[in-house]
Order: structure tokens, then C-alpha cells, then sequence
């Protein structure tokens, strides 16, 4: 209780004065907003939310929050939602977001990483994306994912390669490929219907009884994420570019093995170091070699694949 004496040793400021506290900020403000949960909340969703909470408060006193910065954000987190019209329905901006960040960057390595007890290590993840799709069709071995003819400057690419299991170095027969690119002016299908149908440039293969698996793509394409809407307006407040290195997405399954999502980025990319989603990793990093004697394709890749069986955790 404060005392109205100028002689205090309670820690009061004077007559009438308020108890002073070594805190500038209400100390016990941000539990008060935790606890008030209730008893439904979920434990996970308690610790969730309550570490998010947490942290946004202490972001706020650490910066000193001001009341414009705040609405600024509060528009912002507006914008997002409202550029999703009848014309954009597609266009997913609030992962774009999370990408730029490096949010789905790091989600994805704390959901993947495994260090290998042995002498192989899983090939490494690396995010998903937002153009990924449940609908590419299966196409048999050995067959193109391009779909409506080779683009200009397009460069038809042989890729092939074994899918491993990582602790016993056999091969996984029966392992499905996916894989999904962006076409030589650097759009994905759904953004481009005027030049591409549903589906150009992706597909999914099934590797055969020795784990092998080959078939014909392009070689990737360097790409700049859309230069308007909040996604933009982040990266410029940032002084950051655009810019996406060139690269290819796969997304190797099997039953009896953890799944791989990655993407493989050619060695002689300018914007390697500079990805603006953060993505690139070096066992990612590929070389595309010329290919003479096949009569589609001017270019080759190998590359081969590594999963962990279901279960496996590695060195913790």
C-alpha cells in the first residue's frame, strides 16, 4: 500500500504517490493476457499461442512500439487479405509473405532436419511453395512434363537419377517423383493461361524395381516474385529484391519413407546467395551439363535422391 510520508521505504514516490516498480511497463500485463485463456484451450494450442503472445509483447516494449507503426501493421495485415479478389484468387500472398521473412525457411528445417548416424545424410528439404498442386497427373517414365510445346528460349533438359534409402544405400523401387516448374518467362501454369494449359511443366513418375527414374523438363528459369501488393511493399521497405534463383521443385514419396520436398538451383545462378525466400542449400546446388546424342534434349541433370525410412530420427 503506498503511504503519503516523504520518508517512505516502501518504494513510493511521495505524497500520494503510486507504488514505483523496477519495470517502465506493466510487468505482469502479458501473463494477464495468457491466463486468460480458457480451460478448453488445447495444451498444445495454450503453448502455441501463449509463446506467441509472449513474443509479440516483447517485440513491442523492445522497439517501442509507436501507436502509427502499430496501424501501419494493422493495414498492412488488411491489405493481405483484401488482394484476394476474383482476379487473384491464385495468388497466395500471405505465404509469399511468410517466404520472404524466412518464416517457411525455418519452419521447414525444424520440421526436416536429420543428421545421419551414418555416412549418408537425407537429401536436404527445402520449402514447398506456393505452386505446388495435388492435381499433376502421373505420366509414364521416361516421358516430358512440357506439355505445350518448347517455349522460346526454353532449353529441354534429361533428368535422371536413383532414389536411395539413406541407411541401407539400396535402391526404393516404386518411389513416385513429382516435380513441378515454372516455364521460360518464369510464370507457373496457373499464372499464365494465355501461353500455358493445366498441368504444362508438371508431373509425377514412379521410379522403377531398381529405384531409378528419368524423364524431360526444362531447365529452370530465374524469376521475380510479383512487384505489387503487400509482399512487394515488405521487400522494398526491406531495400530487398525480388528475385528467385532458377530452379526446379520435386517432392519424392513412398510409403515406407519420410517424403522429400526440395528444389535443385543451377550452380551458375546469379542470385544463389541472394534468394530472396532463403531456400537455397548447397547439396541443393546442381550442374547442368550439355547432352549430346538424344535427339529432345540439349542439356542433362542427375541427381539422386536419398530419403530416411519412417521413424528413422538420426543423431538428436
Amino acid at each position: 500500500m503506498a503511504t503519503n510520508g516523504t520518508n517512505s521505504t516502501n518504494g513510493t514516490n511521495g505524497t500520494n504517490g503510486a507504488q514505483k516498480s523496477a519495470h517502465r511497463f506493466d510487468p505482469d500485463f502479458t501473463q494477464a493476457v495468457i491466463d486468460n485463456m480458457g480451460p478448453k484451450t488445447t495444451p498444445r494450442n495454450r503453448q502455441v499461442l501463449g509463446a506467441l503472445i509472449r513474443h509479440i509483447h516483447d517485440f513491442s516494449r523492445e522497439v517501442e512500439l509507436t501507436i502509427d507503426e502499430w496501424m501501419t501493421g494493422v493495414h498492412f495485415i488488411n491489405a493481405v487479405g483484401q488482394i484476394y479478389g476474383d482476379s487473384n484468387k491464385t495468388r497466395n500472398e500471405a505465404h509469399r509473405i511468410s517466404d520472404v521473412l524466412g518464416l517457411e525457411s525455418l519452419v521447414d528445417e525444424i520440421a526436416h532436419k536429420i543428421v545421419s548416424e551414418g555416412e549418408l545424410d537425407p537429401t536436404s528439404s527445402s520449402i514447398l511453395g506456393p505452386f505446388w498442386s495435388p492435381n499433376a497427373p502421373f505420366r509414364n517414365i521416361g516421358g516430358s512434363i512440357i506439355q505445350d510445346g518448347v517455349p522460346p528460349n526454353g532449353r529441354v533438359t534429361k533428368m535422371w537419377g536413383v532414389i536411395t534409402d539413406m541407411t541401407t544405400g539400396k535402391p526404393i523401387p516404386n518411389a513416385v517423383f513429382d516435380i513441378w516448374q515454372a516455364s521460360a518467362n518464369g510464370k507457373y501454369d496457373f499464372q499464365d493461361p494465355d501461353n500455358q494449359s493445366p498441368n504444362n511443366l508438371r508431373g509425377k513418375f514412379r521410379a522403377d524395381n531398381e529405384g531409378r527414374y528419368w524423364f524431360y523438363c526444362l531447365h529452370p528459369t530465374a524469376y521475380s516474385l510479383p512487384q505489387d501488393g503487400p509482399s512487394w511493399d515488405l521487400l522494398t521497405l526491406m531495400d530487398r529484391h525480388p528475385m528467385r534463383p532458377a530452379h526446379i521443385h520435386i517432392m519424392v514419396t513412398h510409403p515406407d519413407f519420410q517424403g522429400c520436398t526440395t528444389q535443385l538451383y543451377p550452380n551458375d545462378d546469379p542470385w544463389l546467395t541472394t534468394d530472396t525466400v532463403f531456400a537455397v542449400k548447397p547439396d541443393l546446388v546442381v550442374d547442368f551439363k550439355p547432352l549430346k546424342g538424344d535427339a529432345t534434349a540439349t542439356l542433362e541433370l542427375e541427381y539422386n535422391v536419398f530419403l530416411a525410412p519412417k521413424g528413422y530420427k538420426g543423431k538428436l
